[in-house]
C-alpha cells in the first residue's frame, strides 16, 4: 500500500491471492497467476500464442487492472515508459497485448518488492 495508486482492496487481492506464497523465480510467479507465455515449436515453426491462462483467474484479472490504473497514477515509472514507448513503436494494435506484458511485469516488480524490498523503478510512493 506504500505505492501510489494501489489501494487497501488491490493489495488485500495481491497478498491473499498470491504473494504471500513461496516462489524461487519470477516465471513461477507469472505461471501462478497465469501470466506466463506459452511458446509453440514444431519443426522450423516457432510461434507465441499468448498467455497461459492456466493460472489464478482472480490474481490475473486484478493485474491487468492494475496495470491500467498504474499508467494513469505512475506515468513517471520505467515500466510506463517501456508500456508507451513499445506502443508507440508498433502503433495502437498492440495495446492489449502490451497491457497484459506489463501486468506481468508489474506483478514481477511487486513480488521483489514483498520478497526482497526492491523498489519498483521511478515509483512514486506515498507518505
Amino acid at each position: 500500500m506504500a505505492v501510489k495508486g494501489v489501494g487497501p482492496e488491490f493489495a488485500g487481492i495481491l497478498w491473499s491471492e498470491g504473494l504471500f506464497r513461496s516462489f524461487t523465480n519470477r516465471r513461477q510467479v507469472a505461471a501462478y497467476a497465469g501470466l506466463a507465455p506459452t511458446p509453440w515449436r514444431s519443426g522450423s515453426i516457432d510461434r507465441e500464442q499468448g498467455v497461459s491462462k492456466a493460472g489464478n483467474p482472480r490474481l490475473r484479472t486484478t493485474m491487468i487492472q492494475l496495470a491500467w490504473l498504474w499508467l494513469r497514477h505512475q506515468p513517471g515509472s520505467a515500466l510506463s515508459r517501456w508500456f508507451h514507448e513499445r506502443v508507440e513503436r508498433h502503433g495502437g494494435r498492440v495495446r492489449k497485448t502490451a497491457i497484459t506484458a506489463l501486468a506481468r511485469k508489474l506483478l514481477v516488480a511487486f513480488w521483489k518488492y514483498v520478497t526482497a524490498g526492491m523498489v519498483i523503478e521511478g515509483a512514486a510512493m506515498t507518505a
